[in-house]
């Protein structure tokens, strides 16, 4: 289920806010009935008409993209830097990106127009394992690795158990590699996570979502998810099975 005003911007009939205004003008339509309540959840399979014009169910499309750093995981930005939906220009669907990475995070990150889709894989009650690799200023030890895996303060509260693996240490750069993964979606929570625990990270990539992995991909590259890889993904989350 999905807004309606949030539908129709997905189908291109105007802007969220415009759409919402369409909305609370009387001119929008779900099952023949007019609908001027915006906090309306549809499907796709009610039939939408906007100013007596039926919407045409636009074909769901489902792609996984290896973003780069430097990269905005959004659709559009007000200071022109470089957008995901920038590594798509040959598709002609309205996508946008599956929750988001940081500015300066690389790796896995699921493009659709999938609404709903979107949402089972964003939503804090679906819990779906995200996996990644920081590179840290300093070497942890395995009792700070252990306050991670235990749950650790930040300032939006606890955050649930991670798992944590050491994967390398130099001691003369003073530089590690570890990998993490956790199932929620704070703001830069994997850089806040390792901040409380006095390691900085310099680099960090999401090298995994779910059992999708990078493999096969570069840097800007993407693939389409095949139907078996959706339904999984789809299944996985509506019974909390993670991995």
């Amino acid at each position: 289920m999905e807004r309606l005003q949030k539908m129709l911007a997905h189908a291109g009939v105007a802007s969220r806010r415009k759409s919402e205004q369409l909305i609370l003008d009387g001119k929008v339509r779900v099952n023949g009935k007019v609908v001027k309540e915006l906090g309306t959840k549809v499907s796709q399979s009610d039939t939408i008409e906007v100013e007596g014009v039926q919407l045409e169910k636009e074909q769901k499309v489902y792609y996984l993209l290896y973003k780069p750093r430097g990269v905005i995981s959004a659709v559009s930005d007000d200071k022109n830097r470089k957008v995901v939906t920038d590594f798509f220009d040959d598709i002609d669907k309205r996508i946008y990106p599956v929750g988001r990475l940081d500015y300066d995070t690389s790796g896995l990150l699921l493009m659709t127009n999938d609404g709903e889709f979107a949402n089972i894989l964003t939503h804090p009650k679906f819990e779906i394992d995200k996996t990644y690799v920081a590179r840290l200023k300093g070497i942890p030890t395995k009792e700070d690795l252990q306050k991670l895996e235990r749950g650790i303060k930040l300032e939006d509260g606890m955050t649930a158990p991670a798992k944590v693996k050491l994967l390398s240490g130099d001691k003369k750069t003073g530089k590690a590699i570890v990998q993490i993964t956790i199932h929620e979606g704070r703001n830069r929570q994997v850089r806040r996570m390792f901040d409380a625990i006095g390691f900085p990270v310099q680099k960090l990539s999401r090298e995994q979502f779910a059992f999708l992995t990078l493999k096969g991909l570069n840097a800007g590259e993407s693939r389409e998810l095949t139907a078996h890889e959706v339904k999984l993904l789809r299944v996985m989350a509506e019974t909390g099975k993670r991995h």
